[in-house]
């Protein structure tokens, strides 16, 4: 039987200790799946996301099922830390490290080369990853516990994304043992960005910066605008495709990382995460 734990009162709120104790026991229940390779449905800034132990191959796989979706749409990794970009990648470039400065915690999305010498199977990545870090309390709370996770947004593979827990239930069941309730997701940036967006993060790819003439490629549009990219990075940000090579809104999705160019499948609306 699924279980959904509110967790819209946090121990920074000044709630009563009653209703602290019980976000930190939400919190310590989805550690503990995290932990036995199991799925966890956690809020993020933008929609809700599943999530597993990002070097646990067979939670990755269980992940990948639940979803309906293949190898060849791997998901992306939250991360708890802008350090933890440094502890998963390698040959950052300092136009991510200023989108990073500029928007982590929040809704962009960086593809870059992953370390070599991870041991973990997320898919074809092709040596890529894509990172992020959520602005949610909850979800970085649980992934302070549990160091990176492998998210994707909770719907099965071509439904729209879960904004609430009750919908993401509904669409994945029991593959999850965990469901934490973090209230409505992905109103932060309308405010914050004057941009509402299509309520998933921007995806930003820095794996051709060596050879491409050191450009930095939006392959998905989403809630951080690419006026704002380009406010951080300028002639860096490489011009937006002609309308015949743009992206099919039907490919592109919110947690489905992709290397190079090739936007995330787009059947997912958020790493979310």
């Amino acid at each position: 039987m699924t279980r959904i734990y509110d967790c819209t009162s946090d121990s920074d709120t000044g709630e009563s200790d009653t209703s602290q104790s019980k976000y930190q026991a939400a919190i310590a229940l989805a550690c503990s799946a995290i932990g036995r390779g199991a799925l966890v449905v956690i809020p993020t800034d933008t929609v809700y996301g599943v999530a597993a132990d990002a070097f646990n191959a067979e939670a990755v796989q269980l992940l990948l099922d639940a979803k309906a979706r293949g190898r060849q749409s791997p998901p992306p990794v939250l991360i708890p830390t802008v350090s933890t970009l440094d502890a998963l990648a390698v040959d950052v470039p300092q136009p991510v490290r200023d989108l990073v400065a500029a928007f982590w915690p929040g809704g962009l999305t960086v593809i870059v080369h992953a370390q070599p010498s991870l041991v973990w199977d997320l898919g074809e990545t092709r040596g890529t990853v894509a990172l992020r870090m959520p602005s949610n309390q909850v979800a970085l709370d649980l992934l302070a516990a549990t160091g990176p996770l492998a998210v994707s947004s909770a719907n099965l593979s071509g439904a729209p994304a879960a904004l609430d827990a009750l919908s993401a239930e509904a669409a994945l069941g029991e593959s999850v043992e965990v469901y934490l309730d973090g209230g409505t997701a992905g109103n932060t940036y309308a405010s914050a960005f004057g941009l509402a967006g299509e309520g998933s993060s921007t995806i930003v790819d820095a794996t051709g910066f060596e050879t491409n003439g050191g450009l930095l490629h939006i392959v998905r549009s989403g809630v951080i605008s690419r006026d704002a990219i380009s406010d951080v990075i300028g002639v860096l940000l490489a011009p937006e495709a002609a309308p015949d090579a743009a992206v099919d809104p039907a490919d592109a999705g919110e947690t489905d990382a992709a290397p190079t160019l090739s936007a995330p499948s787009q059947d997912d609306t958020d790493t979310s995460r």
